[in-house]
């Protein structure tokens, strides 16, 4: 929906009662002189647009010339003609079918139209002096004329140039409602904290009380995403954060490594686990004002790749960027219960007793060395991420 429909439809909602009070008592009144009563007009919407109206009808349409410039339109459905004839001239023999409409159905139509017209006219403003004709924006006004005594109904449509109407628009005497009573209340949020390039090496050696500075981040800026919605957050750095970094001596040389899965660089984000703001918050952030977010500086942060955690840890502020200080490793964990060890070991004993003396001494002459790789290929797995061709 365009910002303009959004704006002409509050402009309905505010216009609304003085059409339900205008409109549907003229053409009541003028129903009741043409036919006499038995017919009601009940307004079922107001609308600028009318293919949502019109949607799987056939329609019979009158246009009347207000002037050189303007036209107003009478769209009465075929059920609706048939329910005004069928009242007019009686019941038909056989169902009613719009495309055979004899002259003189059709100008009873036509002339109840007229009638309806003439009645409205009062309502209507006096035509802004033009140049030439040009197109104009109209204002539907979907009634259903039902016949009291068989009780059937029909839409019937008057459309109108808006430029002629000159609606009251209703304004709220009470206090209004403030939005303001609801900044306090909470929602859950996600809020990032930074990214970077990460070798998968590196990733294999990352231990509790490790802390990984990320180069995607600024002490004074934050990711807020919500749903679809994402805003960078303006933010007073908790300066309770910030730890010496002494970079002098230089990084720690690493083992020289010819693994081409190993130089591997992967994206390391960082963020805190689902988190509570308040609305008032929200709003700032909006606003783009810098807010003060203490309250989740507690949260524990996840560090992930390919959305796949690999620690947790506490957050930490190395010259002006943000880091996590390591207190667990969750990569290739795996959580057993004290039953399933209880069983496991049950099933290794029983294994134990049953390997004969032969296949014992076998097991026994393994080299140690094949024993220690495959011990270092089971600390580390690099099936758990899908690496895009840039990473490599």
């Amino acid at each position: 929906m365009s910002a303009q429909n959004v704006v002409n439809t509050n402009e309905l909602y505010a216009q609304y009662d003085w059409y339900a009070k205008s409109y549907p008592s003229v053409i009541q009144n003028a129903s009741d002189e043409f036919f006499l009563p038995g017919f009601q007009f009940i307004l079922l919407g107001i609308s600028k647009n009318i293919n949502m109206l019109m949607d799987k009808d056939s329609y019979f349409v009158t246009k009347i010339m207000i002037d050189a410039q303007y036209d107003i339109f009478f769209r009465s459905a075929e059920k609706t003609i048939s329910i005004i004839l069928d009242k007019a001239l009686g019941k038909a023999n056989g169902k009613f079918n719009l495309n055979k409409l004899t002259d003189l159905e059709a100008k009873i139509i036509t002339a109840f139209n007229d009638y309806v017209y003439n009645s409205l006219t009062k309502l209507l403003a006096p035509a802004p002096p033009t140049l030439k004709r040009t197109n104009f924006d109209v204002i539907h006004l979907t009634f259903l004329l039902k016949d009291i005594e068989k009780n059937t109904t029909g839409k019937f449509i008057v459309t109108l140039p808006d430029v002629l109407l000159k609606p009251d628009i209703i304004t709220s005497q009470e206090e209004k409602f403030n939005e303001d009573d609801f900044a306090t209340s909470k929602i859950d949020v996600n809020i990032e904290v930074g990214s970077t390039k990460f070798k998968l090496i590196d990733i294999k050696h990352i231990e509790k009380d490790d802390i990984v500075v990320f180069d995607n981040s600024n002490s004074h800026h934050m990711i807020l995403k919500f749903k679809d919605y994402e805003k960078e957050i303006n933010i007073n750095p908790n300066l309770g954060l910030v730890i010496p970094f002494d970079n002098e001596g230089g990084e720690d040389e690493m083992e020289e490594n010819t693994n081409l899965w190993d130089s591997i660089e992967v994206e390391m984000t960082a963020k805190f686990d689902t988190v509570k703001i308040t609305l008032g918050e929200l709003k700032n952030i909006e606003k783009g004002l810098v807010v003060d977010l203490t309250s989740i500086y507690d949260n524990k942060i996840t560090l992930s790749v390919e959305d796949k955690a690999i620690a947790r840890g506490e957050l930490v502020i190395v010259n002006d960027r943000y880091g996590v200080k390591i207190e667990e490793v969750v990569a290739g964990k795996e959580e057993i219960t004290p039953e399933e060890n209880i069983v496991e070991n049950s099933e290794q004993i029983t294994e134990e007793q049953e390997v004969s003396p032969a296949e014992q001494i076998e097991e026994n002459n393994v080299p140690e060395e094949n024993n220690n790789n495959q011990n270092e290929e089971e600390e580390f797995d690099y099936s758990d991420f899908e690496l895009e061709d840039e990473d490599i």
